[in-house]
């Protein structure tokens, strides 16, 4: 039997940055202008929406209030608002730009609950498939991601003006 190998290249920032001290990325891109780099689709007043790096499935976004701030209680209301409107409007962008079967939306709380960035309170927002759970991440923990971040930036962003998103 030949050996094959599974090339996920942009798993190597993430793995090499874990034994890093850790800076609050979100922070580092409100306080930089490169967008496109950093993968920032929105900002708004109180939140920035950006495409996770990582992400669990293509089309994976975080939706961060720009106060740097690890727990929900700390949010005034019209933070939370803002929030929840951007996963709303965020939600609607990726279903008109994506057509996924379903969606997770989520928050962690402490490392041990699975938060990567625990200082940073945000809300994941994940597309789904039907069948998108296949033998990969059930034999091998491991995801296929069917379009490169950079692609689907650009689609999100050409559709997000097309319909005018985010409209707060």
């Amino acid at each position: 039997m030949e050996n094959r190998n599974l090339w996920a290249p942009w798993r190597i920032n993430y793995i090499q940055g874990l034994a890093k001290p850790e800076n609050c990325f979100l922070c580092e891109y409100l306080n930089k202008p490169d967008d496109e780099n950093n993968l920032v689709l929105w900002r708004t007043e109180k939140s920035v929406v950006v495409l996770n790096k990582f992400p669990y499935n293509n089309g994976h976004l975080l939706i961060a209030p720009t106060r740097h701030m690890g727990e929900l209680e700390n949010a005034d209301e019209s933070e939370m608002l803002e929030l929840i409107k951007l996963v709303q409007q965020a939600k609607k962008l990726l279903s008109l730009s994506l057509n996924p079967h379903g969606f997770n939306v989520g928050m962690n709380f402490g490392r041990c609950a699975g938060a990567g960035l625990p200082e940073h309170l945000h809300i994941h927002i994940v597309p789904r498939w039907s069948g998108d759970t296949n033998f990969m991440s059930t034999c091998s923990e491991t995801k296929v991601i069917s379009q490169s971040l950079s692609e689907l930036y650009n689609l999100l962003k050409d559709n997000s003006r097309k319909h005018n998103l985010p409209c707060l």
